[in-house]
């Protein structure tokens, strides 16, 4: 059977195919030529839209409304310029050319030879925890590529690994604390010490990141923080886990930081604070920031148990209940934050019962500061006394509904000398100073996302919140503004926040004296007196009214002054005045005067009796 032809249209397709191929990739290249400016433009308007929304979400929400009034004011100041529209359009265009443009990006060549061999080093280093034997196609083998396990990397100036992206293999325990503490305390021995990494576990990737984490500020000092009641800021941290800002000032400009914010009264699941550290970690200075802070929405009753005069600038001001450092005192007071605290339970719960709202003196919050409550309980066991941590049961207890507040400052030293109560309701934790991991995760709770170093600032440690993360903190600059050593602008700082003085008795503010005001003369002393002669003394009423009006006992019976000292001895006005002083010696008012009947009133007046 003959085949038959083919038409021409498949026969010779694929070169009309071919050629129309051609041609359409022609038109294509031609209408990008003539097109680019307008594909430039676009391409950069889509990049600035888009730098918009990125500024716009990382704008705090507080500011937001400052932000719009900014660009509305912009437009507006454009719009009634002569030309400005143009110009406005003009140079939004050139700068979306800009930012549109094609931008050649250098093929990287890779690390140099000393930057290889420290992926390398750390590569072989990783083997032993991320091989098995089992392991078909292991990722991980001495000599093999460290390439693929390491996809991302970056080296700071000084050569040091600043951010790595590590595979391990599916079989890895990532779950368990202890395996991830091990990879954690080599790769931050391995990339350099000296400096803080913070590691993010990707378990459904089977990838960690590991970045450097730049110093907290420590030039912030104690100043009013944008807080409301019941919010305490314990001092600053990352960004990483913190979706809030506050406006601080430093020196002279002002920025935006993440704060650690503790918040405390009736809705608080951590009502309590504990502060541990090394002396000299800035333990001190939390509590004085904490009591600058609570002074401005309630009491504090403050407990020094170091005896070095840490809180003396607290002594007697409004607001401030007491500042204990001796054993009597202490007792005292931690009896009396006792006693409140019942009072206040049991005045709240009358008025619920009642239906009424809570009393206004239990809504007052009230702040029991201690530091080194241990160095009392040593005391009080020498002298047979009872621990005052004993007395804080009731606070711990039931502070929360009586919007009562218990913060303690101890050293590490002297962890296991603090009672129960005080171990077991202070949930809210805080450690300063140099510790350990272990040391961190047994106070703490957990262990914290960074690796600890050795050498910190003061006011420099980690923070938890209840069951929250781990956070790690720098404690604003809240020295003691009467040391010597203390710079001048941080004693003015803490010293503008304290309350004024007050009378200890009345808790009226005292003014200040004017040393040109006139003061009441003092009574002359007895002896200071002119001694009259003794021809001149007598027991004579009248010469002693002119002189001495507080010694005469006539004005006692009668509130006038008497013009004659005859009519002050009767009631009424006698005829015979004779007659009255015989009959009636008794009823003589000043029987100091006369101790016997007078039987003449002028030998009385002239002469002793």
């Amino acid at each position: 059977m003959a085949r038959r032809p083919l038409p021409r249209i498949l026969s010779n397709g694929s070169a009309q195919l071919a050629r129309s191929r051609e041609l359409a990739r022609t038109a294509a290249d031609s209408a990008t030529d003539v097109l680019h400016p307008l594909i430039t433009i676009t391409r950069g308007l889509r990049r600035l839209a888009a730098a918009g929304r990125r500024r716009w979400a990382e704008t705090p929400k507080e500011r937001r409304g400052a932000l719009l009034f900014l660009v509305a004011s912009v437009i507006l100041v454009v719009a009634l310029v002569p030309y400005g529209p143009l110009l406005a359009a003009i140079t939004l265009m050139a700068a979306a050319a800009w930012q549109g443009r094609e931008r050649s990006t250098a093929a990287s060549d890779g690390p140099d030879e000393s930057q290889a061999e420290r992926l390398k080093s750390l590569y072989e280093a990783l083997v032993p925890y991320f091989s098995a034997a089992e392991d078909p196609e292991p990722l991980y083998s001495h000599g093999g590529a460290w390439d693929k396990a390491f996809p991302t990397y970056a080296f700071d100036g000084g050569g040091r690994i600043s951010q790595l992206v590590v595979r391990y293999p599916a079989y890895f325990t990532d779950g368990e604390p202890e395996a991830r503490a091990r990879i954690e305390h080599l790769l931050a021995a391995k990339s350099g010490r000296g400096r803080e990494y913070h590691f993010t576990w990707d378990e459904e990737g089977n990838q960690l990141t590991v970045g450097v984490l730049l110093p907290l500020p420590v030039d912030i000092a104690a100043q009013r923080f944008v807080t409301t009641s019941g919010e305490t800021v314990l001092g600053f941290t990352d960004s990483t886990r913190v979706q809030r800002t506050l406006p601080v000032t430093s020196g002279e400009r002002q920025r935006d930081v993440p704060p650690v914010v503790w918040r405390t009264g009736l809705r608080s699941t951590e009502p309590h604070l504990l502060a541990l550290g090394q002396p000299g970690s800035g333990t001190s200075t939390l509590l004085r920031s904490i009591a600058l802070q609570a002074l401005l929405h309630g009491d504090v009753v403050i407990v020094d148990g170091g005896g070095t005069g840490e809180y003396a600038c607290l002594t007697g001001r409004d607001g401030v209940l007491a500042v204990e450092a001796g054993l009597a005192g202490v007792t005292a007071g931690l009896e009396w934050a006792a006693t409140e605290t019942e009072r206040r339970l049991i005045a709240a719960n009358r008025a619920h019962q009642a239906g009424d709202p809570p009393p206004d003196d239990t809504k007052r919050p009230l702040w029991i500061l201690l530091d080194r409550p241990t160095a009392f309980t040593h005391l009080a066991a020498a002298d047979g006394r009872k621990d005052p941590q004993s007395l804080l049961q009731v606070p711990l207890r039931h502070g929360r509904p009586a919007n009562v507040t218990v913060v303690v400052a101890e050293q590490l030293d002297h962890v296991d000398a603090l009672s129960d109560p005080v171990r077991q309701h202070t949930r809210a934790r805080v450690v300063l100073g140099p510790a350990t991991a272990d040391q961190l995760e047994s106070l703490l709770g957990a262990r914290p996302h960074t690796t600890p170093i050795d050498e910190l600032p003061p006011g420099r440690g980690y923070a938890r919140l209840g069951t929250g993360p781990v956070h790690r903190l720098q404690v604003p600059a809240t020295p003691n503004p009467y040391d010597d050593a203390t710079p001048d602008a941080l004693c003015e700082a803490v010293l503008n926040l304290l309350p004024p003085r007050t009378a200890p008795a009345d808790g009226e503010t005292i003014p200040e004296q004017d040393p040109s005001e006139d003061r009441p003369a003092a009574v002359p002393a007895e002896e200071e007196q002119e001694p009259a002669p003794t021809e001149a003394r007598s027991r004579d009423a009248v010469p002693a009214l002119p002189k001495e009006p507080a010694r005469d006992p006539g004005p006692a019976l009668a509130q006038e002054p008497l013009p004659d000292p005859v009519p002050a001895l009767h009631k009424e006005p006698a005829r015979d005045p004779v007659s009255v002083l015989t009959k009636e010696p008794a009823q003589d008012p000043v029987p100091a005067l006369a101790q016997e009947p007078l039987p003449d009133p002028v030998p009385v007046l002239t002469k002793e009796t």
